[in-house]
């Protein structure tokens, strides 16, 4: 079977590989261009590209897929470099991209996509930040087959997994990714020899993943204290969770329920173990944290050499 793959990031990266070590033939992949990244700003690289190059798989980067938009040069490109490529299926994973309908119907068995909610719930782009966010008990990897709709296609395979207390987005991630590569083997094993079932989503349990601004950084200390920190893990690594002492900018990451009492933002205890601090209801122990221009640390090293007393005040103000 010829497999077409579309994705950019890292999730998308680990399952090219799988599809690669299965023994597909992959004739080409799409990614997003180059983008400057790091401090100098040096145009860098997807995962996926990087990949593909090192297995010696042809690569498109086309700035968009439709031929009557800004960049119908690279459209039209892309669209030969399929047409050329002759894949029974694309597969598509966090590519970035929307696929117009000629994408969607160029491949003799359509376009699969490799989705990281247990469907229709947080459909869109940031189903794993908003299943942690909403205090999910579980999510999964939902196979779908792709229609001109936002991840409203047909089903093919779903596995769930738990999301546990401890999970960021960033753990999480990376057990979708792993999930999520030997799912598409599977339905794409399945496919070639006509034993993949589709079935339509389900009418009810829509919901939207709607995209991570970093506008949600700041932390409102009048929230209840587990929803804030929902919000700590499902924000890492981005935007992260950010509050203010001095006026001077502090990332949040890590931090347990407590059943504390004061004004919202107003830090209760001061200790080794993490630093209380008040919330709407109850309070949050920030046990991880980080300063402008510093690094992630325990409250423990956060604390030496700074001003963190009892009655003072965060502020989610970041002006």
């Amino acid at each position: 079977m010829r497999v077409a793959f579309a994705g950019t990031p890292e999730f998308a990266r680990i399952a090219l590989q799988r599809l690669h070590d299965a023994g597909f033939t992959i004739p080409l992949v799409l990614t997003q261009p180059d983008r400057p990244a790091g401090r100098g700003m040096k145009l860098q690289a997807s995962p996926v590209k990087l990949l593909a190059q090192s297995l010696g798989v042809p690569v498109a980067q086309p700035r968009s897929l439709r031929l009557d938009g800004k960049y119908p040069d690279d459209a039209a490109a892309a669209r030969q470099a399929l047409l050329e490529a002759r894949p029974d299926v694309l597969v598509v994973a966090a590519y970035g991209l929307i696929l117009p309908s000629w994408g969607l119907e160029l491949p003799r068995l359509g376009c699969l996509n490799i989705h990281g909610s247990l469907l229709p719930r947080w459909r869109g782009a940031a189903p794993i930040q908003r299943a942690i966010e909403a205090g999910d008990a579980r999510t999964g990897i939902t196979i779908m087959q792709m229609d001109a709709g936002l991840d409203t296609g047909d089903m093919l395979l779903v596995e769930a997994l738990p999301i546990t207390p401890q999970d960021s987005s960033a753990s999480l991630h990376d057990k979708l990714a792993l999930l999520g590569g030997r799912l598409v083997v599977e339905a794409l094993e399945l496919a070639a020899c006509g034993g993949l079932q589709r079935r339509p989503q389900p009418a009810e349990g829509v919901t939207y993943a709607h995209k991570i601004e970093k506008a949600e950084a700041p932390i409102d200390w009048r929230q209840a204290a587990p929803e804030i920190e929902r919000r700590l893990r499902a924000f890492d690594p981005f935007p992260g969770a950010t509050t203010a002492l001095h006026g001077e900018p502090v990332k949040c990451w890590r931090g347990r329920v407590a059943g504390g009492h004061g004004r919202p933002g107003e830090i209760l205890v001061v200790g080794d173990g993490g630093i209380e601090v008040a919330c709407g209801e109850g309070s949050l122990v920030l046990t991880e944290l980080q300063r402008a221009g510093g690094k992630r640390l325990p409250a423990r090293a956060f604390l030496q050499g700074q001003d963190v007393g009892v009655g003072q005040v965060f502020d989610s103000r970041q002006d």
